[in-house]
């Protein structure tokens, strides 16, 4: 679809490589192995220069409680498994296109 991707193992990962570099969206996972889906959210939203970065969870625990937990950590869309290709790419042209330039 011409995206440029950058992937991460798991939360801690991705957290490091946020630091090097701001992605349009981050997709992830709740269940990853050192820091989960939800605790990479947190992180994201306690940051500063993260906090206003689009999260797309991505996860086979569809039960209404997860959905609300990440909601309340302020994930902007949470996409229960199976989901579709092209809901996917609605939601990464939906945020991609919705986030400012930077200024050097």
């Amino acid at each position: 679809e011409g995206y440029r991707v950058a992937l991460a193992a798991d939360g801690l990962q991705a957290l490091e490589r946020l630091q090097q570099e701001r992605p349009a969206v981050v997709l992830s996972d709740i269940e990853m192995p050192r820091m989960d889906g939800f605790d990479l959210a947190r992180n994201i939203r306690a940051d500063e220069k993260l906090a206003g970065l689009p999260i797309v969870m991505i996860t086979s625990r569809i039960a209404e409680k997860h959905r609300e937990h990440a909601k309340q950590l302020g994930v902007d869309h949470y996409l229960g498994k199976p989901y579709s290709e092209e809901e996917l790419l609605r939601l990464v042209r939906l945020f991609a296109v919705a986030q400012p330039a930077e200024v050097a």
